[in-house]
């Protein structure tokens, strides 16, 4: 993740000067081309800015005091730490004693002693940063804050913040009203995490004013407004679809190829009403009413070594970074 600024963290939206090599190559480039690098910067910047929220989040849920950083000497402790965590470098002002974000991060490969040694050392481009704000009286104070957390810990948040989501597909239906799983190739042979989620679609008429499409600012005239047709207001509002984590499941006896598996093998000549919890769920999602879909099923998973999966609470990790509790860990 790269250092954000104030200026960068107080904007949501980026100034094309910003990316002034970017500008030289554009000015070559066709106007096509030119608007598809202009978009896939903003995705990697919104993007970027989406994980540091959520790494912000996390910090804040389990209520870490901020430590006022003063001198080397207090600081010595954390240089020699092998730690991995969870940490945020904060700030204020002689105007706000409010403390704000600049800069948060999971040092997950690098330990925690050599990542805040970068941000406090004048020598290091972060550092330097930090420094030259301070001197500027453009902050009056620096702060920071961590979160140790365990190997197996930081694979449960990369499983969160950096692996994508798998459809399962399913069979059309046999015997009635049953389908069955049919799950992805490519599941290691190997002990990790895996999470299992489905998709959730609220619908709802939106107003007409919210279902307009959003004005280009560079036409935007003051005082106009753009007036939606009928179509547009009748519209079923669909954006709000989302996957909502359920289940978590550490594959350290098993592999994850075994124990994913074992899940989605469930079907209704084996189906107990006694059974609970993910396998009930899965299921029962097997059985559908004519004409109508199961639950759209999916997975992530992430290999780790198996002497790492014993360490932390995996379960609570992953509860704090996507704040809710997962319904079949309980």
């Amino acid at each position: 993740m790269e250092e954000y600024s104030q200026e960068d963290w107080g904007n949501h939206s980026q100034d094309l000067h910003c990316y002034q090599t970017g500008e030289q190559e554009l000015d070559e480039m066709p106007t096509t081309k030119r608007t598809l690098k202009i978009k896939q910067e903003s995705s990697e910047d919104t993007q970027k800015r989406d994980v540091m929220q959520n790494i912000m989040q996390i910090l804040e849920s389990v209520q870490l005091k901020w430590e006022l950083f003063q001198s080397w000497t207090d600081f010595s402790r954390l240089h020699l730490s092998n730690k991995l965590a969870i940490f945020g470098i904060g700030y204020n002002t002689r105007w706000k004693e409010d403390i704000r974000y600049h800069y948060a991060e999971i040092s997950s490969q690098v330990p925690l002693g050599k990542r805040l040694r970068e941000y406090f050392n004048s020598e290091k481009p972060e550092g330097r940063v930090i420094m030259t704000r301070v001197q500027k009286m453009n902050w009056k104070n620096v702060y920071y804050k961590f979160l140790e957390i365990t190997i197996s810990e930081a694979r449960c948040l990369e499983l969160h913040m950096e692996i994508d989501w798998i459809p399962i597909a399913h069979s059309k239906p046999t015997g009635g009203n049953v389908v069955q799983y049919l799950l992805p190739g490519g599941i290691p042979k190997s002990p990790g995490l895996y999470a299992i989620g489905y998709e959730e679609c609220h619908e709802k008429l939106p107003s007409p004013l919210a279902e307009h499409r959003a004005p280009d600012p560079g036409n935007e005239t003051p005082g106009e407004l753009e007036v939606p047709s009928p179509q547009a207001s009748l519209r079923v509002d669909m954006e709000s679809a989302r996957i909502i984590y359920c289940y978590l499941g550490i594959a350290e006896v098993r592999t994850l190829q075994q124990c994913l598996f074992l899940h989605f093998q469930a079907n209704t000549k084996t189906f107990s009403k006694d059974w609970v919890g993910i396998n009930a769920f899965l299921s029962q999602n097997c059985v559908v009413e004519p004409g109508v879909s199961p639950k759209s099923i999916y997975i992530k998973f992430v290999e780790v070594e198996r002497d790492f999966l014993s360490a932390g609470s995996l379960v609570e990790c992953l509860e704090k970074a996507i704040g809710y509790p997962l319904k079949f860990n309980n």
